[in-house]
């Protein structure tokens, strides 16, 4: 009669699918340079107060676009419902093949416009330089910058890496990075800025 919890969540989330659906004409019709100038555009108002759950829609539907554009990948619905939820903060279970590398570029690019810096956890270094290099593409192309913290590189190269709009890593090199940091004698010591998504 009520539903289970999952048909209520995607009950709720449905009409802002439906909203970025109805955004892709408009964005589709914006030359790059527009495109591009979104994320500018996107930081300013949050600079004025409006939040990150207000401007979802609209990032996303950008988001969307310039997937279309190079990388030549299109979020399909499915695919928005999983970056909403895991910018909520949830888990989106999804399946091999289900595109969990391209969800990610959702919720990742909506976060990393606080200009707080986004982690992008993978299982091992191969995964961190190949999701870095693939998706970086597109993060990239809208303005932001990119970095790989991966097992065998310098405290330096880390700091740079963490300073970046997005990181990628494995989710050890994260762990252990963490915990360095918290032997450091001086906060210009530590290499990561903070953890905010």
């Amino acid at each position: 009669m009520f539903g289970s919890a999952n048909e209520r969540e995607l009950k709720r989330l449905w009409p802002l699918v439906q909203h970025i659906n109805g955004l892709e004409e408009t964005v589709s019709k914006l030359g790059n340079v527009e495109l591009q100038a979104k994320t500018g555009e996107f930081r300013q108002r949050i600079d004025n107060g409006e939040s990150l759950d207000d401007l979802l829609p609209e990032a996303f539907a950008v988001v969307r676009e310039a997937g279309k554009r190079v990388l030549h990948m299109r979020h399909f619905d499915v695919q928005l419902i999983g970056g909403m939820v895991l910018h909520g903060g949830k888990i989106a279970e999804m399946k091999t093949g289900e595109g969990k590398t391209l969800v990610a570029t959702l919720p990742v690019y909506l976060n990393a416009l606080a200009g707080n810096g986004v982690h992008v956890v993978t299982v091992n270094d191969y995964l961190a330089r190949r999701d870095a290099d693939w998706m970086g593409r597109l993060y990239r192309f809208l303005g932001l910058s990119v970095g790989v913290a991966v097992q065998g590189d310098s405290p330096a190269e880390w700091y740079e890496a963490y300073r970046a709009d997005i990181t990628y890593g494995q989710n050890n090199q994260f762990g252990f990075d963490y915990l360095r940091d918290n032997m450091k004698m001086t906060p210009g010591e530590m290499v990561q800025r903070g953890h905010y998504f």
